[in-house]
Order: structure tokens, then C-alpha cells, then sequence
């Protein structure tokens, strides 16, 4: 499954499952190194951290966002 890291709220890291959009909340311990934003895969039980894809959805977010801001 792959999630976005929504927000980090003290010691819980709010994920967003980029299928369906469901909210699950996992500890920070299991990622301490995470940041809003990136990508994060569960495989086989285990979390990682996508930097790849997290690098395209940054690049894909910013692209919309100049596009929006420049039609104003």
C-alpha cells in the first residue's frame, strides 16, 4: 500500500492511503526520519520511505500550484 505523510502530530505520523484516501495513524517511532509530504510504501508489514516518488508528487504538486498562481 502506498500512503502520504499528511501531517506528523507529536509522536503519530497521519498517513493518507493514496487509494482510497482513508486516514490510518502510525507512531513516529516507526519512521523517525519521516517528513510531511513524503511517501511512504507498506510492504510484507514493514514501512519505508518512497524518496522517488515522493520527489514526483513534490514536483507534480508545485507544477499545479505556479499554473494556479499564474492565471491570477
Amino acid at each position: 500500500m502506498k500512503y502520504a505523510v499528511d501531517r506528523i502530530e507529536d509522536d503519530i505520523i497521519v498517513l493518507e492511503n493514496l487509494d482510497n484516501n482513508k486516514i490510518e495513524n502510525i507512531s513516529k517511532d516507526v519512521l523517525p526520519n519521516v517528513k510531511e509530504g513524503d511517501i511512504v510504501i507498506l510492504e510484507n508489514g514493514i514501512y519505508r520511505v518512497d524518496t522517488e516518488e515522493g520527489k514526483k508528487r513534490r514536483e507534480t504538486i508545485k507544477t499545479k500550484m505556479d499554473r494556479l498562481r499564474s492565471d491570477e
